[in-house]
């Protein structure tokens, strides 16, 4: 099975579907900033556009994108934000928005409340053999959660689920200039930078074995 991900379109829409039509996947994941403040409308017209070229997407806002944009990716059978799918022996789960900061971007939730939305989708896919987060905001304290100054601006919850559950892949975005690889316990985290930029393929060969490429654009 492939998979393309990417994060932070930030209205990169182009860019996306030329990316699509070269590696033409089986699923698409969307790690958040659809949109940079954009409304509904552009919202599901991104995500239709994507539909033509990959049918299968999960997906998850940013905290750049309103919280209202959720009920289309519902209505679009797309979202995976405290929920969670199952496509043969891999299962999906994810969490929308950022914690709470300074900068009080469209969506900001508590860390509570991201560790609860991801511990809801983990319920529907935990017996599965291959496991994916889908995170719009990096576990903390981390190589892919690192800004321009060094600081390192995570959550804190989901670096607390990654060391506590069994998850094999968490894709995340958020920080743009953090895109890159780490690992936590035997958690793969990749942040897929910005859309325009990078994107991130996986390679799924079997019930144990994975490849995961971040590729420049």
């Amino acid at each position: 099975m492939k998979i393309v991900a990417v994060s932070d379109i930030h209205g990169s829409y182009l860019q996306v579907e030329k990316t699509l039509q070269k590696e033409n996947p089986n699923i698409l994941i969307i790690a958040g900033d659809i949109t940079t403040k954009g409304n509904e409308i552009e919202f599901e017209n991104a995500i239709t556009s994507f539909q033509k070229f990959c049918k299968i997407i999960f997906a998850v806002c940013g905290n750049m994108d309103f919280p209202s944009s959720e009920k289309i990716l519902e209505k679009l059978n797309c979202s995976i934000n405290s929920n969670g799918k199952i496509v043969d022996y891999i299962g999906f789960f994810g969490v929308s928005a950022s914690p709470h900061s300074f900068l009080k971007t469209p969506y900001e939730i508590s860390e509570n409340e991201i560790l609860n939305r991801i511990k809801t989708g983990y319920k529907k896919i935990q017996n599965t053999k291959i496991k994916i987060l889908i995170s719009h905001t990096p576990p903390f304290n981390t190589k892919v959660d690192k800004i321009f100054n060094g600081q390192n601006v995570g959550s804190k919850s989901v670096r607390q689920f990654l060391e506590n559950n069994s998850v094999d892949i968490c894709i995340c975005g958020h920080i743009h200039e953090a895109s890159g690889k780490d690992k936590i316990n035997k958690t793969e985290i990749v942040n897929c930078g910005i859309a325009k930029k990078n994107y991130v393929v996986i390679e799924i060969k079997n019930e144990s074995e994975f490849k995961i490429i971040l590729n420049d654009i």
